[in-house]
């Protein structure tokens, strides 16, 4: 099984197609090169397969799976709870808020002239009934306030007053028979024929109630439902285009470099080496009591390994100095070193040997040869023909965003389509 493997990648910012169905696959201890011209996609492809950019289509295979965040439970859950609020919000904005007022809030604010000192009281009443409410609307119920002489019965949903009676028993005498009236068990004759009130309600009014009261219930568990749906649905979207960031692929065991250096100048060589030893770390909650031992013992080791590794690239005796002084070539070297600190199974460097001079280049050389015999399989992309020729396995070529070549670096040194990409077609 290849340890890296791409297939069908295409990487498309809006209609300009950068990488295009890109195939290849570099084996454990192997160096692959990918060379082409400028603008052919290299970058673009390293860039895809750490985690940079997302890619529009195909599958990167590391080891015979993605590396990429896992749906855990966690997830699922999280997405259920932002699905379950956003579903009350929406069902919540179906409801009222002004008839909410008036069945619970005003219902119980408006008491009788000679109970004016409960007023306070009834108020902070209110709201445990608000509660009651909810559960009223959604059956579609009746409500009875008082009004200024009598007491009336009200649709919730149609904000309209139904009958009025004398006493609060007699009004909710009256609501109960109107909701039966309404549910078709009686007659409306009979319940607007007692003397004891006063009916407001004719047939049209009634199937008016009728059809209030399915809409209300369809109305908020629909909106309940497209919320849910909405509410999972953006979750799930969010946490699917971070599932395979830059950290997850480190940590799954790919590092690289840049083709613009990218260190922390104004820190030494060894403090930037031990950044990258940190991301190799991964801490657990059952360390917490042990906490200070651990980062005791781990910065011993880190500062160990650190040196091992600037020993390794040859800057060892600078490891104190700051690492926007050094040297450009020296640079690049402490850059490899801190990705090495992340111990990835693959190394993948974008244009190392840019701008080096001939020992340089020769000094990168043997150290990428090196990195090979640690056992990290390199991934190379570089202009320097005399470095690609020198240390690859297999080189991948690469114009217009498409693979035109692919094989053994004399198999492709002699190939017409590379020769025709860098130096053109002969008349």
């Amino acid at each position: 099984m290849p340890l890296v493997e791409v297939k069908n990648l295409t990487v498309r910012f809006g209609g300009l197609v950068a990488v295009r169905n890109l195939d290849f696959a570099v084996e454990q201890g192997q160096i692959l090169s990918i060379i082409g011209p400028n603008g052919a996609g290299k970058t673009t492809a390293f860039n895809a397969v750490t985690g940079v950019y997302q890619p529009t289509e195909g599958r990167i295979l590391f080891a015979g799976r993605e590396l990429a965040r896992a749906l855990t439970w966690h997830v699922r859950l999280g997405c259920i709870l932002i699905g379950l609020l956003s579903g009350t919000v929406v069902m919540a904005l179906s409801v009222d808020a002004n008839l909410l007022w008036r069945a619970t809030i005003k219902r119980y604010m408006l008491v009788p002239p000679a109970q004016a000192d409960r007023r306070a009281e009834a108020a902070l009443v209110s709201w445990s009934h608000v509660g009651d409410y909810l559960l009223s609307y959604l059956r579609g119920e009746l409500a009875v306030e008082p009004g200024r002489r009598r007491w009336v019965v009200i649709s919730p949903h149609l904000n309209r007053e139904l009958g009025q009676a004398a006493s609060p028993q007699e009004a909710a005498a009256l609501k109960d028979l109107l909701a039966q009236a309404v549910r078709g068990e009686t007659e409306l004759a009979t319940v607007a024929g007692d003397p004891r009130w006063r009916v407001n309600v004719d047939d049209s009014r009634l199937r008016d109630l009728r059809f209030a009261r399915r809409y209300v219930r369809v109305a908020v568990f629909v909106g309940f439902g497209a919320g849910f749906v909405l509410g999972v649905a953006g979750a799930y979207a969010i946490w699917h285009r971070s599932r395979r960031t830059p950290e997850v692929v480190a940590r799954g065991g790919l590092a690289r470099t840049f083709q613009n250096i990218r260190l922390f100048r104004e820190l030494t060589l060894l403090e930037n080496v031990l950044i990258g030893l940190d991301g190799a770390h991964v801490s657990g909650r059952a360390s917490g009591r042990l906490k200070r031992r651990v980062r005791g013992g781990r910065a011993s080791a880190g500062h160990h390994d650190a040196h091992d590794l600037l020993r390794f690239v040859g800057l060892e005796t600078m490891s104190g100095r700051l690492a926007g002084s050094l040297a450009y070539g020296d640079q690049r070297r402490l850059e490899i070193a801190r990705a090495l600190a992340t111990k990835p199974q693959v190394l993948l460097l974008d244009e190392p040997a840019a701008g080096m001079n001939a020992t340089e280049t020769r000094r990168l050389t043997e150290l990428v040869r090196q990195i090979r015999d640690r056992g990290v399989t390199v991934l190379l992309i570089e202009h320097h023909m005399n470095v690609v020729m020198a240390i690859s396995d297999r080189v991948v070529v690469l114009d217009y965003g498409s693979k035109i070549a692919e094989g053994t670096p004399a198999e492709v040194k002699r190939n017409p389509a590379v020769i025709e990409a860098y130096l053109g077609k002969q008349e």
